[in-house]
């Protein structure tokens, strides 16, 4: 099977693919019949309070998963989600770790939390991200929320955790790490690429001028960017890295800051062309379980491998690669990233 990297880019016509995506494609919601049962299995799912990291939750555990981590900021909201996950599997055991995505300190908290706790880990979805509406700066970093969040941080615990998946799992049935990413990395525009350093122009709207919309799918570039580029460093042997797009869904709350009539105008636009919360996570289950060994490094569209963005197959699209993957590794440094990467091999 061909892999992401190895395929042609998407058409340059995204109307075609976004109504495709949403009007013509169906996705089908997991069934015991189709896949193992999971029982003894254990999984992480970052954000599963609410939304398609809850939904996803529900359907590994209606699946027979024995053990579920649901890491989520408000540990209050996550026992209230998990009171309700038990109901898709009162055998299984739910336990509710906090998870600030905002925090480094929280983060490096959570994986030795994983180390420390859990004899193994099977599958683990990294699906906390956001969308503000409004520019703002992480308080412990100084950097633009949205890029802080979505790349830098999700990088951070993926790496964190890669040692950790390896040796909690075996070579014959190695863990899997999916990594949320979205199709609005294929369409978003660039603008600030050759901007250096890269990542802090982010931080400043004289250099990079804001605007929500298209903010989050440069977010969505960087780590998918970054993540094909780190998959070639790591044994699918060691660990299934993957990246799923779930499609535009409704009921996720990744708008939650919009206001007035951006609020009004996105729920219109959501309840006519948005997937069912149901049947987005449902891309998320077949990320873990319908795809092995030849998903590394791939990004996951409707079930199917899938192009990478656009950008990825350009000569600049190279050198930004480059650029994001020593700037990521230089921010994360204090955490020796690239140390625990090299130590993969």
């Amino acid at each position: 099977m061909v892999a992401s990297k190895d395929m042609h880019p998407l058409p340059k016509n995204s109307g075609k693919i976004f109504w495709n995506n949403q009007f013509k494609v169906k996705i089908e919601l997991p069934t015991r019949s189709e896949f193992p049962s999971l029982k003894g299995k254990v999984a992480i799912i970052t954000g599963s309070n609410t939304g398609l990291g809850f939904e996803s939750s529900k359907q590994l555990l209606t699946l027979g998963l024995s053990h579920l981590i649901v890491a989520v900021r408000s540990t209050k909201k996550g026992k209230d989600a998990a009171s309700q996950l038990t109901l898709a599997n009162p055998s299984a055991t739910i336990d509710v770790w906090p998870l600030d995505m905002e925090s480094y300190d929280s983060i490096q908290t959570f994986v030795h939390k994983c180390n420390t706790e859990l004899s193994r880990i099977d599958y683990t979805i990294l699906n906390s991200g956001l969308a503000p509406a409004n520019f703002s700066t992480t308080q412990s970093t100084g950097h633009e929320t949205t890029i802080q969040v979505n790349h830098t941080s999700t990088i951070l615990l993926t790496i964190l955790l890669l040692p950790i998946l390896k040796a909690k799992s075996t070579r014959d049935n190695p863990a899997r790490l999916t990594v949320v990413n979205s199709l609005t990395a294929h369409l978003c525009n660039f603008s600030n690429q050759h901007q250096r350093p890269l990542l802090p122009s982010f931080d400043n709207t004289t250099i990079t001028p804001w605007d929500s919309n298209n903010r989050y799918g440069v977010s969505k570039l960087l780590a998918q960017l970054f993540l094909v580029k780190l998959a070639e460093h790591i044994k699918p042997e060691d660990v299934v890295i993957n990246m799923v797009d779930p499609g535009l869904t409704k009921g996720t709350g990744l708008f939650r800051d919009a206001k007035g009539a951006l609020l009004v105008a996105m729920k219109a636009f959501l309840a006519i062309t948005g997937r069912p919360v149901d049947r987005g996570a449902a891309t998320y289950v077949d990320a873990l379980l319908g795809h092995g060994k030849e998903s590394h490094g791939c990004f996951l569209m409707n079930t199917e491998i899938s192009p990478l963005a656009s950008f990825f197959y350009t000569a600049e699209g190279s050198i930004a690669q480059d650029q994001i993957w020593e700037e990521t590794l230089g921010e994360l440094s204090f955490a020796q990233a690239e140390e625990i990467i090299a130590s993969m091999r």
